[in-house]
């Protein structure tokens, strides 16, 4: 039975009852307040799908990312009154924080191993690690699908992408899954869980300019290497703070959407058997339905440079917007019956992995990833069960996605 929220409707996403279940919120914003004004942080929120596609479509500066695109409460409580400034260039954020330019050029940096063609050669290199992790996993009979294979596939893979040791790859999936944790009623704050992250990454820095970044690193090297508008570079940290979104996005979005899949198929098991039949023309296709139907990110925000009017609101510089893209993912005006799960659903567009100009870096890689984990399943997994009884979503504003979802094979 779906939850229904009280008709003195209010909305946000700090909200215990919203982090519990964003759900029954989404669908009261959408038909009856597609423009949500939330007084408290001087922030509307969008949630119709054709909404937000079209906001972050815009490339025109009416936008920026100036705040973060996640940032945290104590961000939004401060109102601005006018437009915002990026960021200086010293100390660095990370550089989606910044307009064009320097957010394109920094991103270039990071972004060789993940564009399609380079993305493509990795998929040995992925079935590989998979078919060992399913090794060591299948005799146990029972384990974790989120950390124990899809989380360990993940994370190795952002091992190898950012130079780290194979080994640490339960640490880092350990790191990342502890930085998206929220307590019920204060949002995720990125900033207390960066010096945790840093402390991998910085030392790679360190360590490649000392060897002469000939590019054998590639991510590494080219931060390095990268020269800024004013002809200085990066420090260590401010490179190693570059490659927060390689290693932050690649470890913790995948695995909580392959468990989140391979549940939705056995609760579906019509549906299972016809994508058991021919994992590898299927797969493909349920995972766009997947995607739209457990993607576990909530939401992303932008401050506003230029007046926007939607729906006869206009937003004014220094306010902000928050896009629901989990929202926008149940949309009825974009998916029929977008609450039931359908593996062949036609999907003519999705914003799973946002849109734009900060369109997901990895999506490449991600869907990759997902797709050979769950055939290489197929392949050699028969009966499962999920222990329903045992998943886990622990409280987040932003990736509310199952960290815990037991097997039993």
């Amino acid at each position: 039975m779906e939850k229904t929220v009280a008709q003195d409707f209010s909305y946000d996403p700090f909200d215990p009852a919203v982090m519990a279940d964003p759900l029954p919120f989404y669908r009261v914003l959408r038909d009856e307040h597609p423009v949500y004004y939330l007084p408290k942080w001087d922030t509307y929120a969008l949630s119709r799908f054709a909404d937000i596609w079209e906001a972050l479509r815009l490339t025109d500066g009416t936008f920026v990312a100036s705040e973060g695109t996640l940032p945290s409460a104590a961000v939004l409580e401060h109102h601005n009154s006018g437009p915002v400034a990026d960021p200086p260039l010293h100390p660095m954020p990370f550089h989606a924080n910044f307009d064009s330019p320097i957010y394109e050029n920094v991103r270039r940096c990071t972004s060789a191993q993940f564009r399609p063609r380079s993305a493509a050669t990795l998929a040995d290199r992925i079935r590989t690690v998979a078919n060992e992790r399913l090794d060591e996993l299948l005799p146990r009979g029972t384990f974790d699908l989120t950390q124990d294979y899809g989380g360990h596939v993940a994370a190795t893979m952002v091992c190898e992408f950012v130079g780290l040791p194979v080994e640490l790859a339960p640490e880092v999936l350990a790191t990342v899954n502890a930085g998206s944790l929220a307590q019920p009623g204060e949002g995720v704050e990125v900033a207390n869980s960066r010096p945790g992250f840093l402390s991998y990454l910085t030392p790679i820095i360190e360590r490649r300019r000392a060897e002469g970044a000939d590019g054998s690193v590639p991510i590494a090297d080219s931060l390095i290497n990268f020269v800024l508008p004013d002809g200085s570079g990066f420090s260590d940290t401010e490179a190693a703070t570059q490659m927060l979104g390689v290693f932050i996005g690649g470890t913790e979005t995948v695995p909580k959407i392959t468990a989140a899949g391979l549940w939705q198929l056995a609760e579906h098991p019509d549906q299972l058997a016809a994508v058991r039949a021919d994992p590898d023309a299927n797969v493909p296709i349920a995972r766009e339905e997947i995607l739209r139907y457990t993607a576990p990110a909530q939401w992303f925000a932008r401050t506003v440079r230029r007046p926007y009017t939607i729906h006869g609101t206009t937003i004014n510089p220094g306010q902000r917007i928050i896009t629901l893209l989990a929202s926008a993912a149940r949309d009825e005006r974009e998916y029929p019956d977008p609450d039931a799960f359908i593996w062949n659903r036609p999907i003519e567009r999705l914003l799973s992995f946002g849109h734009g100009q900060h369109f997901c870096l990895g999506v490449h890689v991600a869907r990759l990833e997902v797709t050979i984990m769950m055939q290489e399943w197929f392949k050699r997994v028969g009966d499962y069960r999920i222990i329903t009884e045992a998943a886990a979503r622990p409280p987040s504003s932003f990736q509310w996605g199952w960290n815990n979802v037991p097997v039993e094979v």
